[in-house]
């Protein structure tokens, strides 16, 4: 496998805007909590005041307190006192207003990214994997919300900081604030500067955290084959490639963003230099403007005070940046996710017809990409409501692209595909979708309880109805066993059942749904004589009343079905029961003539000695 290392990502079109431009495209999910906003504009503009005035309080105690001893000792402790208890309220109550205003905001997003991802085009799956939409819906809004909101109130609190200050200082001495103005031009620059560099490094840093995150999903779905090929080494020089690459990026990242506080200091040190000299001479002149000692000590103070927020305010360039760059991926995910055609959501009072489950197929073509062979070619094919058909062939022949047109998982290139005579895509899909179960050979179940897998999408759970569909498919003796019966949480894709448990499981779903139309898309191929018993019995009780598709390669599951049509490269070759088939010596025939031979997945877990006998 290669270790290649992620490419620069390309600055999204949200990128090349003005600053203002990007948050005001964000303002859309915070914009709603005006009494939170309100809070905390009032205790940051109060915080800030507070923090200018704790060097104006230093004048009157030098000069009035111990110099002219005209200063009341009461009035000192209660104005440190108070002010600094006003301050910490202020303090408490902005961070608190914004804390609501990020975490609703949070939730805001986070579940507009969750329902687009629902309702996606399918196209999208193929694009990105489950670590890349799992890290942008759930990592990336946690973290660029909080470092955003929290970068806002700390660049408001020490603007306003800065403001006050510089007030205060005009004051006091006009001339001397004049040098101190000096430092708002280059603590500009730098933090232009230090934010084209960090935005890079960031994205570059997402991209590489998406690629790591990938390898580490790759690597525990293939835990098996990786062990079993002896790849353990591999793999991990090809993880280790990729942190290593993501160490660097986060070093240059913090060396973008640290290196702006030691330049905004030695700009405050030099400024600092020059007030002290230039104040010495005003106080030693006699012609010049004269200087307390109060008045000297407090601008000095609210001019080291100064430094602070100036400084502050540089290191907000990386939060800034971070939470941006964070927040307009998901931004940009969620414009660039189209919606599935007709996903509009149902009306919950909608009744939902049921089928009869007649289907029909005219002269349907499939292709996957303009230079790609054509899945499906000019296909026909109609099934009788309550008729069971297998669909054999090799691999490649377009079995699953035709199952995957009735629920609309893959659209016709051309040609009609009706369901009751009515164009699948004249139903609404809800409905269209109502009206298929399927059980497939690669099973999924979510990490909930026993009752919520079989009853998915169920708005309330049928207790009984769960338990005779479990009986049903041969699994109620197994699932009463359990600790809490089907209130037991199966865990991560239900890795606790064996093979056979977790297709019958998958049939008791499709029972439970009581859907007119069943596919079963290779239900039984990986699994062992027994095993393969108890699900052959469990779909023998799916099928009944219904009309089936069978995807299959074991002559078990298909031989009694009441017609077997034979796929080849998209077209179908023969159609019929599986006694005239044979009495008619074509493909089938031929194929079914060799029992140790199979053509198609099944062969990876078929054995000639102890498998059911697999013909394709």
């Amino acid at each position: 496998m290669s270790s290649r290392l992620p490419q620069s990502p390309a600055a999204s079109a949200a990128a090349q805007r003005p600053l203002a431009a990007r948050l005001a495209r964000l303002w859309t999910y915070f914009s709603e909590y005006r009494l939170g906003w309100l809070i905390a504009g009032l205790g940051t503009l109060i915080s800030a005041l507070t923090e200018a005035s704790v060097p104006a309080l230093l004048k009157p105690l030098l000069d009035e307190g111990f110099t002219q001893g005209s200063l009341p000792i009461w009035i000192v402790p209660l104005a440190i006192v108070g002010l600094f208890a006003l301050r910490g309220f202020a303090h408490f109550a902005s961070q608190y207003a914004l804390a609501r205003i990020a975490n609703d905001g949070m939730v805001k997003l986070r579940a507009q990214l969750f329902d687009r991802q629902l309702n996606a085009d399918l196209t999208l799956f193929a694009r990105q994997s489950a670590s890349q939409l799992a890290n942008t819906i759930v990592y990336e809004v946690q973290t660029g919300t909080t470092l955003l909101v929290q970068a806002v109130l700390n660049l408001a609190r020490d603007s306003f900081s800065v403001v006050a200050l510089m007030a205060y200082l005009l004051y006091l001495n006009w001339s001397l604030t004049l040098i101190v103005l000096v430092l708002v031009p280059i603590v500009g620059v730098i933090m232009k500067v230090m934010s084209r560099r960090l935005y890079r490094y960031t994205r570059l840093a997402q991209a590489t955290t998406d690629e790591l995150a990938y390898v580490v999903e790759e690597n525990v779905l293939a835990h098996r084959m990786v062990r079993l090929h002896g790849a353990q080494a591999q793999q991990a020089t090809r993880f280790d490639g990729l942190s290593r690459h993501l160490r660097n990026l986060s070093i240059k990242a913090t060396s973008a963003s640290a290196g702006a506080m030691p330049l905004a200091q030695m700009a405050a040190a030099v400024a600092l230099s020059v007030v002290i000299g230039i104040a010495l001479y005003q106080g030693q002149s006699s012609e010049g403007r004269s200087i307390t000692v109060g008045g000297f000590v407090s601008f000095i103070g609210a001019m080291l005070m100064l430094i602070q927020p100036l400084r502050r305010l540089t290191d907000v360039v990386g939060p800034i940046t971070r939470g941006l760059a964070a927040l307009e991926r998901g931004l940009d995910m969620m414009a660039e996710i189209q919606p599935e055609p007709g996903s509009s959501a149902p009306s919950p009072d909608a009744p939902v017809p049921r089928a009869r489950g007649e289907i029909a197929l005219e002269n349907v073509s499939v292709r996957y990409a303009d230079d790609a062979d054509p899945a499906l070619q000019h296909l026909s094919l109609h099934v009788r409501a309550g008729e069971t058909v297998a669909l054999v062939g090799p691999s490649g022949s377009g079995k699953t692209t035709l199952v995957n047109l009735l629920p609309r998982f893959v659209l016709p290139t051309s040609g009609q595909v009706l369901l009751d005579g009515t164009d699948i895509r004249d139903w609404p899909l809800h409905a269209l979708r109502a009206q298929f179960a399927l059980v497939s050979q690669d099973v999924t179940m979510l990490n909930d309880s026993v009752a919520a897998n079989v009853a998915l999408g169920a708005a309330q759970i049928d207790r009984e109805l769960v338990q005779r569909c479990l009986d049903d498919a041969n699994l109620w003796g197994h699932v009463s066993a359990l600790p809490q019966g089907i209130d037991t949480v199966l865990g991560h894709n239900a890795t606790q059942l064996s093979g056979g448990q977790r297709q019958r499981l998958a049939i008791a779903r499709a029972l439970y749904k009581d859907a007119p139309v069943l596919l079963l898309d290779e239900a039984t191929s990986a699994l062992d004589t027994e095993s393969e018993r108890l699900v052959q019995q469990a779909i023998a009780r799916a099928m009944t009343g219904r009309t089936t598709l069978v995807i299959a390669h074991r002559l078990s599951t298909i031989e009694h079905a009441d017609r077997i049509v034979v796929m080849e490269r998209g077209r179908i070759v023969e159609s019929g029961t599986h006694a005239a088939l044979i009495r008619a010596g074509g493909l089938y025939a031929r194929l079914n003539h060799f029992p140790g031979v199979a053509i198609g997945p099944a062969a990876d877990n078929a054995t000639a000695d102890d498998s059911p006998r697999t013909i394709f």
